[in-house]
């Protein structure tokens, strides 16, 4: 059933989450709260209790690396993956997977070690590195501050 829902998707507005754990829930409840199609995907089934009562996507458990999955998950319809898993080395496998297999454009991945960037420029795909992103923000509230 659920491969039937996901391929009535509209492919314009159709986004895969892989790992649903804080980051990866917030964002799909986001895309959900606007409307959008979203599948989230994760190992462990417990990890969907992350997701809001309201919200309206599809989840799918199993390996965010396993081929197969990815193509019940219609990978290729969508328009947008973002990878939030907590390991670095599974991000950037699942990366070269939609890259090389799936011949996917829009791929964003959160980095962890900021001195793997170099492996995500390689193939042209964006990153979200938190850490960065916090030392950002706290520089800006020191330049701020009277």
């Amino acid at each position: 059933m659920k491969t039937t829902l996901i391929s009535r998707v509209k492919q314009n507005k159709y986004s895969i989450i892989i790992g649903c754990g804080r980051l990866g829930s917030r964002i799909a409840n986001e895309l959900s709260a606007n409307d959008e199609d979203v599948l989230i995907i994760d190992r462990d089934e417990e990890a969907f209790r992350k997701l809001s009562k309201s919200y309206g996507g599809l989840t799918l458990v199993g390996d965010g690396t396993d081929l197969a999955l990815l193509k019940e998950a219609n990978v290729k319809k969508a328009s947008t993956v973002i990878l939030t898993t907590d390991n670095d080395n599974i991000n950037i496998l699942i990366s070269q997977m939609l890259k090389i297999i799936f011949n996917k454009e829009f791929i964003i991945a959160r980095l962890y070690d900021s001195e793997k960037d170099y492996v995500y420029e390689e193939l042209g795909i964006k990153t979200i590195c938190p850490v960065d992103l916090s030392i950002q923000e706290l520089n800006r509230y020191f330049k701020n501050r009277g």
